[in-house]
């Protein structure tokens, strides 16, 4: 284009000036001007993969392109969330073997059916977190990507996806025993306020072991009929474990959190993070234990059984030592990474529980 510069006293000047256009994406972001055409469309598509996913996963390899929004919204590309769900299920049912000394044909569905549970509920539970969250999501910079606030699904088809995995996961559960049954239709109550935690406590990751840590009660009453002490106290074990393993994992977002005032516990303690991470550890050992011996004393008289059960929530405890020495909180990979090694956290008690039942 053209201007008509003029001079210092008001006078035209006759020769012509180039106006050079500013390019304001350079310092106020990218939402003050049109994106130049090699730049990528704000939406993701559906083929899009999600930031934090696992690299290579099988969603994002193999799974029908028109289904892919669909196992996101389930996390099934990041497995770690169904391992975290997992495993105290796993913890509950093999206390409560210990407990009554009795390995049944049922116990063995009681295991493949809580795997199947939980990567349903799972599923149904990230759904309806990011349903709860799309317009929070959209703030975030790591969860912008996700197939509702990319625009990959619209909100009515992730309710309709929701209520699909949760009927299967009714139906599973309807093969257990009547109390289960029960405790399986309680423990919908926390997976619903959960989302909503971060708008009105720093303890949103309270409610979330409340939810993540309900199998543990589950899987024992599967296999007693009746809930015990020991699966209660097993069950705050774990919600202690989630308070860990979910504080390293909301450093990442804490930054973004601030700015749009999502409360959390990594916002919460800040630089003094390790030092709650060791109450957390030692709260774990300690009502892991604890259970371990409610569950076992004046059940069976084998000394070295109990001992090397107890061990196996002392070897938890030195993995969590390991992640805690770790620790950057402002290091974004280092903390993905150490959340992610939680699976490898709440396997170790297995095996020292199953050795324990041949005693």
């Amino acid at each position: 284009m053209r201007l008509r510069p003029v001079q210092r006293n008001g006078l035209p000047l006759a020769q012509g000036v180039l106006y050079i256009q500013s390019n304001l994406c350079r310092f106020h972001g990218p939402d003050n001007m049109t994106a130049p055409e090699n730049t990528p469309e704000p939406n993701h598509k559906v083929g899009d993969a999600v930031a934090d996913a696992v690299k290579d996963n099988w969603v994002d390899r193999i799974a029908p392109v028109a289904t892919r929004p669909y196992f996101r919204l389930s996390r099934a590309d990041r497995p770690i969330g169904t391992w975290l769900l997992l495993l105290p299920c796993w913890w509950g049912l093999l206390l409560a073997m210990l407990h009554d000394g009795q390995a049944r044909w049922f116990d063995l569905w009681i295991f493949f059916a809580c795997g199947l549970g939980a990567w349903l509920m799972r599923g149904a539970g990230c759904t309806w977190n990011d349903i709860t969250d799309r317009d929070i999501d959209g703030s975030v910079e790591r969860t912008r990507s996700r197939p509702i606030p990319s625009g990959q699904v619209s909100v009515k088809m992730a309710l309709a996806w929701m209520v699909a995995q949760a009927l299967v996961a009714f139906v599973i559960l309807l093969t257990f025993p009547v109390n289960a049954i029960l405790l399986g239709i309680l423990a919908l109550l926390p997976v619903a306020i959960y989302p909503f935690a971060k708008r009105f406590t720093w303890w949103p990751q309270i409610f979330l072991g409340l939810a993540f840590n309900w199998g543990t009660l589950l899987a024992w009453t599967a296999h007693t009929g009746t809930l015990g002490t020991p699966a209660i106290i097993l069950y705050f074990a774990g919600i202690s474990w989630t308070l860990f393993y979910d504080t390293i994992y909301a450093h990442q977002d804490k930054e973004d959190d601030a700015l749009i005032g999502v409360k959390s516990t990594a916002r919460l303690f800040g630089t003094q993070t390790p030092i709650w991470l060791r109450r957390f550890l030692i709260g774990t050992v300690t009502l892991m234990g604890l259970a371990i011996i409610a569950a076992m004393i004046g059940q069976r008289g084998n000394p070295l059984a109990l001992l090397i059960a107890l061990s196996g929530a002392c070897v938890m405890g030195w993995h969590m030592v390991w992640q805690i020495r770790m620790l950057d909180i402002d290091d974004n990979d280092k903390l993905l990474m150490l959340f992610r090694s939680n699976r490898d956290t709440g396997l170790i008690p297995l095996p020292f529980f199953a050795v324990t039942l041949f005693l």
